[in-house]
């Protein structure tokens, strides 16, 4: 079946270039004047230094106006409303009528992350690893902390930790993209060659794929793009709605070597994954069969396809073999979860099937219970592993994120993989990398926790922490449960950390201020079904975490599975305004927003807790402070080699000054 290309789309600007001089490198300065006459009339020594002088002044003046936080005020901010371009709602959506909190800028500064990528201002959202450099492609709103206009923000790093903030990749500036260059994915070629697929939302809405690649190859910032003259080279089929159409993946070759790559759509409330097949990224063909759908889940954005093994840490896009799985992962438009589902891909036929249709994608199993979406992973050949990032939105209010300036940030990297024991489900967990920033180790062994325990752990402030902890339990207590109620526990429904049950909640209060007005439950549940079978619960209730009502409130978990024998384990990421939660190695994954009040200016304390009726329960606790001390800089990052170039400046003109001088 062949696509429509871009000769279906009338192109209302074809009388304007598609690519604009400012795309590619110009020519350097010393080419541009080698042709100028030598025996020109040199400036004079005081004229060459009052110049090198503004030019150093302005530099630094540069440098200083690109850190000074400048307040946006709501009478200034653009918006688009994201239902109208075909997308998800993107703003939380606080309780009606619910007060508002007077948040000051101190708070509002405390919220701000230390060890977690968040934009140097304004509004956030295909990463890759390219001539050693870690690059973090993000849906960036230039002009306010809302949604908007949607650019390709950019970053780079060494270790997915320490972040430069590079200017933007590519800007609403094509027909094809005015309204917005939304989600896309690189793919590296055999010759290390990179191109990239992209969404653009035309200037009529529709939604169209679009090709881009580096303009210089040989830069491993990768910070001029090329956005190719034949965009857009892949439009929706004529079935399809132009609004739901988008977020291409990366490419992997098939046996009969041409690329493939997916893109989420929906037929009336049918999620599917349609295929396409090219031979250049120019030209596109439709294949007969899509790799997969699942009726009643709605749209699916950012659909991500990549193969696993019980045997292999990571594995390329493209990896096959008989001990490979392959995980279809897509965020859901309608509830903005990720789900994902294991199965097996055939490269022959182009389908996927899971392995338990029960637990399908978009009604089994998530990424993460918490806020979580939008999810991306890609290869990193440097370390051979599979990294996961995901966009992690805010939950307070509109006014506030335009107050502070910014709004949203990305949860940490993780390493996903096949659980080796279970083989159902996926692992994730933080990467290494980040055990690099821990310092000030606390340790507490065998803490007893009798039922209605509170217990302080003074180790300082605890607003940028790592904290891992086992409990063992006492199994006299777990065997003579009776069988459950009918009705079945769950996180949410069941009133959070404060209601008491024979088997739980135990776990930790984290960001707690000292009187407890505000603290942040993280905690395990255990609980016994109608037929008698134990269910561990992983959640985090966020229902006491502020005193504020204009916030998030909800309370989020689900089970996690625990096999004979293991201890329940958890490790908790604290990062000012954002919790994350992994249970039993990353079988099952929280993450969080909370906007406490109490606990800034060193404030925030934690605390073992264990609100079961009938269990003892003995926790052993490893506690770090996390080691960055501010939320990633835009401009400082270019001050050492801003002022190198300042440095080799002058000491060309004094060269040039000694040589005039020293002439016969």
């Amino acid at each position: 079946m062949r696509s429509q290309t871009s000769s279906d789309v009338e192109n209302p600007t074809h009388t304007t270039p598609l690519l604009e001089a400012d795309y590619g490198y110009v020519p350097s300065i010393l080419d541009a004047t080698q042709h100028q006459e030598t025996d020109q009339q040199q400036p004079s020594k005081p004229v060459l230094l009052l110049i090198s002088g503004l030019l150093a002044i302005g530099l630094v003046v540069a440098l200083i106006i690109g850190n000074v936080r400048i307040e946006t005020h709501e009478n200034d901010v653009h918006r688009l409303n994201p239902i109208e371009q075909g997308v998800s709602e993107k703003s939380f959506e606080l309780p009606v009528n619910a007060p508002s909190f007077s948040w000051t800028n101190e708070i509002l500064g405390w919220e701000a992350p230390a060890f977690h990528f968040s934009p140097g201002k304004n509004w956030m959202n295909g990463p890759v690893f390219y001539k050693g450099w870690y690059h973090l492609f993000y849906q960036y709103s230039p002009a306010a902390p809302v949604w908007g206009l949607i650019a390709w923000g950019h970053a780079v790093s060494r270790d997915m930790v320490h972040w430069r903030h590079l200017p933007i990749a590519m800007d609403t500036d094509q027909w094809y993209d005015v309204n917005g260059v939304w989600t896309g994915s690189t793919t590296i070629l055999p010759n290390n060659e990179l191109v990239v697929l992209y969404t653009g939302s035309t200037n009529e809405s529709v939604q169209v794929q679009n090709l881009a690649y580096p303009a210089n190859p040989s830069d491993p910032l990768l910070v001029n793009w090329v956005k190719d003259p034949t965009n857009p080279v892949l439009v929706p089929p004529k079935w399809i709605n132009v609004k739901d159409f988008r977020d291409p993946t990366t490419a992997w070759l098939t046996p009969q070597g041409k690329w493939r790559m997916v893109i989420g759509s929906k037929i009336n409330k049918t999620g599917i994954a349609l295929l396409y097949d090219t031979d250049d990224f120019k030209s596109y063909e439709l294949q007969d069969t899509w790799l997969h759908h699942v009726a009643g889940t709605g749209m699916w954005e950012c659909v991500d396809f990549y193969p696993v093994s019980k045997y292999n840490f990571g594995l390329d896009t493209g990896d096959f073999g008989p001990d490979v799985k392959h995980v279809l992962k897509a965020s859901m438009d309608d509830d903005r979860c990720d789900y994902y589902a294991i199965g097996n891909y055939s490269p022959i036929t182009g389908k996927w099937i899971p392995d338990d249709p029960k637990i399908d994608v978009g009604i089994g199993l998530r990424y993460d219970y918490g806020i979580y979406y939008a999810s991306k992973t890609f290869y990193d050949q440097n370390k051979k592993r599979r990294i996961l990032w995901s966009w992690i939105k805010e939950t307070d209010s509109e006014n506030s994120d335009i107050k502070k300036g910014w709004a949203s940030l990305m949860a940490v990297p993780r390493t996903v993989a096949l659980d080796p024991v279970t083989g159902s489900n996926l692992l994730q967990w933080p990467i290494e990398e980040l055990d690099k920033l821990r310092s000030n180790l606390n340790e507490f062994n065998e803490v007893k926790l009798e039922p209605g325990s509170l217990v302080p752990l003074h180790v300082g402030p605890t607003s940028q922490s790592d904290i891992m902890v086992e409990f063992e339990l006492d199994k006299k207590f777990t065997n003579s449960l009776r069988v459950g109620a009918g009705v079945p526990y769950n996180c949410a429904g069941h009133g959070g950390a404060g209601v008491r049950d024979a088997l739980g909640p135990f776990g930790l209060l984290v960001l707690a201020n000292k009187n407890l007005t505000e603290y942040t439950p993280t905690y395990f549940h255990i609980a016994k079904d109608a037929h008698g079978h134990l269910n561990t619960f992983f959640c985090i209730d966020q229902s006491r975490s502020s005193i504020a009502k204009d916030v998030d409130k909800s309370i989020y978990g689900s089970t996690v599975p625990v096999l004979e024998g293991e201890k329940l384990s958890m490790r908790v990421l604290v990062d000012h305004s954002i919790v994350e939660g992994y249970a039993q190695g990353g079988r099952s994954c929280i993450t969080s927003r909370v906007y406490p009040t109490q606990v800034i200016k060193g404030g925030a304390q934690l605390f073992l807790f264990n609100n079961a009726t009938n269990l003892t329960a003995t926790a052993s606790l490893k506690i770090w402070k996390m080691g960055l001390t501010s939320k990633n800089d835009s401009g400082w990052v270019w001050l050492g080699p801003s002022l190198i170039l300042v440095v080799v400046f002058f000491f060309v003109v004094w060269t040039w000054q000694n040589q005039r001088t020293n002439r016969p």
